[in-house]
């Protein structure tokens, strides 16, 4: 979870394939009204979203159905949004790449082929509530290097999945 260009896919491929699970990439999910929306710089409110979430909380279910596991990357902003996929299935557990608005704006602006501009950066901060500590999940600084990230990502997936606190 994090802001656009905190490197959620990246991070989330990498992830996904040291775990050896599927890989889902959230922006996938996004209705064209969405993606329409954002490309034409509109920030998405509450409303947009919640299709959006719908569609990520089936994902979660099949996943979690077939009791395989996975990685999804996705913003989720919100303590309220990351509350509904939580309830979507047992063993989901979030990444926060915090990252801060100024390096977000400079890797944003080298971004290409992504229908998410730098003027939309601010409403992001603007939504963003922080993973809490009562959420289970790890907050990483998104400026460390991806090696640095990976490693202690592993270990608390690993304490998680063993039902280890912290």
């Amino acid at each position: 979870m994090g802001v656009a260009a905190s490197g959620k896919t990246t991070v989330g491929r990498l992830l996904a394939q040291r775990l050896d699970v599927p890989f889902v990439e959230g922006d996938d999910f996004h209705p064209a009204a969405n993606i329409a929306k954002m490309t034409a710089g509109q920030a998405l409110d509450d409303e947009d979203r919640e299709p959006w979430l719908r569609s990520l909380t089936r994902c979660i279910r099949e996943t979690s159905g077939a009791h395989q596991g996975g990685v999804i990357s996705c913003s989720a902003l919100k303590r309220e949004y990351r509350d509904l996929l939580r309830a979507a299935g047992p063993g989901v557990w979030f990444l926060y790449l915090a990252l801060d608005e100024e390096t977000a704006h400079t890797r944003i602006a080298h971004r290409t082929g992504h229908f998410m501009t730098a003027r939309l950066l601010d409403s992001q901060y603007d939504a963003l509530e922080p993973l809490r500590a009562d959420e289970p999940g790890l907050t990483v600084d998104a400026t460390a290097g991806i090696d640095m990230i990976i490693g202690p990502v592993q270990a608390a997936v690993a304490r998680f999945e063993a039902g280890e606190p912290g």
